[in-house]
């Protein structure tokens, strides 16, 4: 009879193990293959838990062979001890797998590449931070779990299991800086103060907010630079949002022109511009002469669209087509700088008379005598003739 206790024993049950471990494998592989055909979701779930699956299923299948077979009977607790923690990493990083999984079919479901996107893209928002949260969630349950393994620090994995331990370490940390940004992600997932997708002002600069994590969310810059903030960012600064509830924008072109101009003709050119573009979502179309001071007309010019890339390529071109009208059809509109030429004159000095009014040393006969005694010669005393 074969002796399985000894290490050839132990040698053949690993490879019935690997052998056992590979059939499971491949006939997960191919049930899921079969349904692939018909649905779409296989596919999603093979990519995400294929490979924590493989581990689970090959770190179990090595511990119970590990542990039938093993001849030194002496160090089997220390190697079922190796294999449950390594169990309960890949059983971990399956369940984290397939949550993400769940999670990601749902979020399938709400479509933002329509024009009609608000819900769908709070939706996204919030899947992506709950699915975060639940990986943490995971390391944090799998970090209690293998230290409970251990009889030196089972008090310290059930403290960090036990409700009243998390509220305690959450507590402690609160204050810093880290966990901080995570309560704030949290909180602009479940707000609405934010969503991906949103088209935000932050920092003067303009740009779409391209992904919210825990701590930290991107905005993608008009100019495919990308603004990396910190989430707390958006909940202690103000910031601009253009699409909170819609994406529908109002912007205003301005034209400083000379008196000449007949708004009445540019109101004319304005509808004709707007019509033959396909920019215009035709809510608004507004021209009003906003301010009338010194050499120039201010025109001001209100269209919409749809959204803000929309607005500010509409924006655009209606300046150019008023650049290129006013060139050709009135060229008199045109700010202009007008200067009067004045030919200078010779001063003429004023003369005195009887009538001018009376100064203090001329005008009066005190003002003469008053005059006479600043302007006479001074006597000069000879120094003989002192007493």
């Amino acid at each position: 009879m074969f002796d399985w206790q000894t290490w050839p024993g132990l040698a053949v049950a690993v490879v019935i193990a690997l052998v056992a471990s590979f059939v499971v494998i491949a006939m997960v592989t191919v049930v899921i293959r079969l349904a692939a055909r018909r649905r779409s979701w296989p596919n999603a779930l093979t990519t995400r838990a294929r490979h924590p699956f493989r581990v689970f299923v090959v770190v179990v299948a090595l511990w119970a062979a590990a542990a039938t077979t093993l001849p030194d009977r002496e160090i089997v607790p220390t190697v079922n001890h190796g294999f449950l923690i390594a169990t309960i990493i890949a059983a971990a990083w399956l369940v984290s797998a397939l949550v993400s999984f769940l999670l990601s079919i749902t979020a399938a479901g709400y479509r933002t590449d329509v024009a009609d996107n608000l819900v769908a893209r709070r939706r996204q928002t919030q899947l992506a931070l709950i699915q975060r949260l639940t990986t943490a969630v995971m390391v944090i349950l799998a970090t209690g779990a293998i230290l409970l393994t251990f009889p030196g620090v089972q008090a310290v994995g059930a403290s960090v299991l036990a409700s009243a331990g998390v509220v305690s370490i959450v507590a402690g940390l609160a204050a810093q800086s880290t966990l901080a940004n995570v309560f704030a992600g949290i909180q602009l997932a479940f707000s609405d103060a934010i969503r991906v997708d949103d088209v935000v002002i932050a920092e003067n600069e303009w740009g779409r907010i391209e992904e919210i994590t825990l701590t930290y969310v991107v905005v993608h810059i008009w100019d495919d630079r990308r603004l990396v903030l910190p989430s707390t960012y958006f909940t202690t600064t103000p910031f601009q949002n253009w699409t909170r509830h819609s994406s529908e924008l109002l912007g205003s072109i301005e034209f400083d022109l000379d008196w000449r101009v007949s708004p009445g003709e540019m109101r004319t050119e304005l509808a004709a511009i707007l019509g033959r573009s396909t920019l215009w979502d035709g809510r608004t179309s507004v021209l009003q002469v906003t301010d009338a001071l010194g050499g120039v007309v201010r025109v001001r010019i209100l269209v919409t669209a749809v959204d803000a890339p929309t607005l500010f390529d509409l924006r655009c071109f209606v300046r150019e087509q008023f650049v290129e009208w006013l060139m050709e059809r009135d060229v008199g509109a045109l700010p202009v700088t007008r200067v009067e030429m004045v030919e200078q004159q010779e001063r003429v000095r004023h003369q005195r008379t009887a009538g001018d009014s009376a100064g203090l040393f001329t005008g009066t006969p005190e003002a003469e005598q008053r005059a006479n005694q600043f302007t006479s010669s001074i006597p000069v005393v000879d120094a003989g003739d002192a007493p």
